[in-house]
């Protein structure tokens, strides 16, 4: 939902912050996160210092809409710290936004764990076979970012990488939402019979957004 809120304030030119809240109190009960609830219910809302995985999972829309990495970066970062202005909350939303993005452009899943690790530090060097076994609940960015980018890493299709993110456990929804974006730009496509049920749960204001979006910034 927060992803819509995110494309909607991209394909509009209004405040990410403004409209994050906007979409959060008229869509109530969602499964946030208690500091973002408490931020809900402020009238002037200040960032709170997260480093949580939200900023990540709500990001995608920067990744599709822009044409350089560094309005990527620029604008990933204004998206995350109306409310995650933690150094690693930004720095999530800002590598899953620059993996759609170079996944956007045709770049080779090699060069896109070279440059996210080179960039953000992140260490991608792992399976998730190996890690399977022992990975536990983590909702920071630092905690499943990484994860979630390997998962489409390995991944064959848009339904793979959905799937293999939700194999490791842990905060499986937000880690799915992750890979999920990175996947569907590298791939270009989403099957029918995922996308179909999943529109036809969504109010029809969600539906014009994410048409009017992806008419604004079809992938090459």
């Amino acid at each position: 939902m927060l992803t819509v809120a995110v494309a909607d304030a991209i394909l509009y030119k209004k405040e990410f912050g403004r409209t994050i809240w906007e979409y959060g109190r008229r869509h109530k009960n969602r499964g946030y996160g208690g500091m973002f609830v408490r931020w809900l219910q402020e009238r002037k809302p200040k960032p709170y210092g997260s480093y949580g995985n939200g900023s990540a999972m709500r990001v995608s829309p920067v990744g599709f809409a822009c044409n350089t990495m560094d309005e990527v970066l620029e604008m990933a970062k204004r998206s995350a710290e109306v409310t995650h202005n933690h150094p690693e909350g930004i720095k999530g939303a800002q590598a899953t936004a620059a993996a759609v993005f170079l996944a956007k452009i045709k770049t080779s899943k090699k060069d896109i764990r070279e440059y996210l690790a080179l960039r953000f530090g992140y260490d991608l060097d792992f399976s998730l076979e190996n890690i399977r076994p022992r990975y536990e609940f983590n909702a920071t960015c630092q905690g499943s970012v990484p994860q979630a980018i390997v998962a489409f890493l390995e991944s064959e299709d848009f339904e793979d990488a959905v799937r293999l993110a939700i194999s490791i456990g842990g905060d499986s929804d937000t880690i799915a939402c992750i890979a999920g974006g990175i996947a569907a730009a590298y791939y270009k496509h989403i099957p029918e019979e995922i996308a179909d049920p999943v529109q036809n749960r969504l109010p029809p204001e969600f539906i014009e957004i994410m048409e009017r979006f992806d008419e604004a910034y079809s992938s090459p």
